[in-house]
């Protein structure tokens, strides 16, 4: 039986839910959420959402000994409503750490041994700090980090060229954050280098597009859901399946000493290898700024 927790199941934690149930990648759903009410209307909506679907996923309520044989944690709590007007990802991380201090016990305490997928913000500092209080090995706790930054890029990119995103291999990496950027010299495109096709003015006009692409969204509803929430799917479904997932997440940098996204290999057993992008001397500059940020950040809990 796949079995998943979703900790958290405001707009990012049900829109993942249902992302799962609707592409049958979880037999059974446990979800946690402190507003009752809330995740009494989710279950119950969740419910009626798979009604016409032949595979039925079982929903359960909230039990933390039901994390015992849970194959992987989401952790998407939070509060939105504080990044309001606000792009610094310090303005999370007050609430979000002191949400890590209160479920780290919980989740040792449960007897939990499978994989932490985290996506609270600021991403590669909780997913840090997830790792520090739980004491679980580095490898099976790990950040959506800059996977829903780089399918930004391919929207961009694709709508620039004219191309579908299956045509675009690349990254962004580091912060999942303001400091984050695109490698563009690791972009391709069917194969041929976006250097060769392109100026540097029109990446940086991409690299922009990309960068504002989560607050158009944001700007216009208050909160991003869908493109994270495929994103957290397809990771879960790496691990559940053992896929061998190569994907941008958030994971430890052991010559950085910290957490920050960059392509690695994600299956049953977590992390499993890093893929090091050989980055030009202005994107090694761009990297050390943002690793930078993540131990400044990290500093500050």
């Amino acid at each position: 039986m796949r079995k998943i927790a979703i900790i958290g199941v405001g707009h990012v934690g049900s829109t993942t839910a249902y992302t799962l149930i609707s592409k049958n990648i979880v037999d059974e759903l446990v979800l946690f959420d402190p507003k009752e009410n809330i995740l009494r209307a989710e279950l119950n909506d969740l419910m009626d959402g798979q009604m016409e679907q032949t595979h039925q996923v079982r929903l359960i309520e909230p039990n933390l000994t039901e994390l015992k044989d849970t194959d992987v944690i989401i952790f998407a709590a939070g509060d939105i409503s504080i990044f309001e007007g606000n792009p610094d990802r310090f303005a999370e991380l007050n609430l979000t750490k002191t949400i890590v201090e209160e479920w780290a016990p919980k989740i040792t305490e449960s007897g939990f041994k499978g994989i932490i997928l985290n996506i609270t913000n600021p991403c590669d500092v909780i997913t840090q700090y997830l790792q520090e209080l739980t004491g679980f090995p580095r490898e099976r706790v790990f950040g959506t980090g800059t996977s829903l930054d780089t399918g930004r890029m391919k929207h961009a990119v694709s709508h620039s060229l004219n191309v579908h995103p299956s045509a675009i291999d690349g990254y962004v990496i580091g912060e999942h954050g303001e400091s984050q950027f695109v490698a563009w010299s690791s972009v391709r495109i069917g194969g041929v280098p976006i250097t060769d096709i392109l100026t540097k003015e029109q990446l940086t006009a991409l690299d922009a597009a990309a960068r504002d692409g989560g607050w158009v969204t944001f700007r216009g509803k208050g909160y991003t859901s869908y493109g994270i929430a495929v994103q957290a799917a397809r990771i879960a479904e790496a691990i559940l399946n053992n896929n061998h997932l190569v994907v941008p997440v958030s994971h430890y940098h052991l010559s950085e000493s910290c957490y920050v996204g960059s392509p690695a290999k994600v299956s049953q057993q977590g992390i499993t290898e890093q893929f090091p992008l050989s980055l030009s001397d202005v994107e090694q500059e761009k990297w050390q700024h943002t690793i930078q940020t993540i131990h400044s950040m990290h500093a500050t809990i």
